[in-house]
């Protein structure tokens, strides 16, 4: 007695033959390995592009930063002209040509004078709950704004919360809330001996 036409062996048969046809048809392995590697490669793509821009932001805001402390240290900059919101619009001001326009919203400046080096030293921060906090030793402190006199010293630390512009690497990037990383500046000086 013969198979019937379309009995489970004869399907079988039919699908493991497609099979090997299938595997070694070569007509759309370029189009197959493409789709299999692109996705990959424009993942790599946009996080080489996210960390260089991010780099490139670190950079201006670190010599923006440098800017303004060698401006207060000369005396050039007295307290009255950094004095109340006067400093983060000079900052944000300078930073316009790398930030969004809510740079005063996402900038922290921190700018104090110590009795000693020493003292500076033990200035910190740390990421808590998705927000900066800055310490001093083991205690907490809050941000201020009191440049010291002539020869006084001084310390100038500069917060930005970068946002991450790729959503896939937001998760892997951001230490802040709002899928946020953080930017740091930070200037310790002597002001020299100008007329206060």
């Amino acid at each position: 007695m013969g198979k019937e036409f379309g009995s489970t062996g004869q399907r079988k048969v039919e699908r493991a033959s497609f099979f090997r046809r299938f595997i070694r048809d070569r007509r759309g392995a370029t189009a197959l390995e493409f789709a299999l590697l692109a996705l990959p490669f424009a993942l790599l793509v946009f996080a080489i592009l996210e960390s260089c821009i991010s780099f490139a932001g670190q950079e201006v805001m670190a010599n923006i930063t440098d800017d303004v402390a060698r401006q207060l240290r000369t005396g050039q900059l007295r307290p009255a002209d950094v004095a109340g919101t006067k400093l983060t619009t000079l900052i944000c001001g300078k930073l316009e040509i790398i930030v969004s326009t809510d740079c005063p919203q996402q900038l922290l400046v921190d700018l104090r004078q110590y009795t000693t080096f020493a003292d500076a030293a033990t200035a910190s921060f740390q990421i808590q709950n998705g927000d900066v906090v800055l310490m001093q030793g083991t205690s907490s402190q809050t941000f201020a704004n009191s440049p010291g006199p002539a020869e006084s010293r001084n310390m100038l630390r500069v917060f930005y919360k970068w946002p991450v512009m790729t959503d896939l690497m937001a998760k892997s990037m951001a230490n802040l809330s709002g899928g946020r990383t953080l930017h740091f500046a930070s200037v310790t000086w002597q002001n020299e001996p100008f007329d206060n």
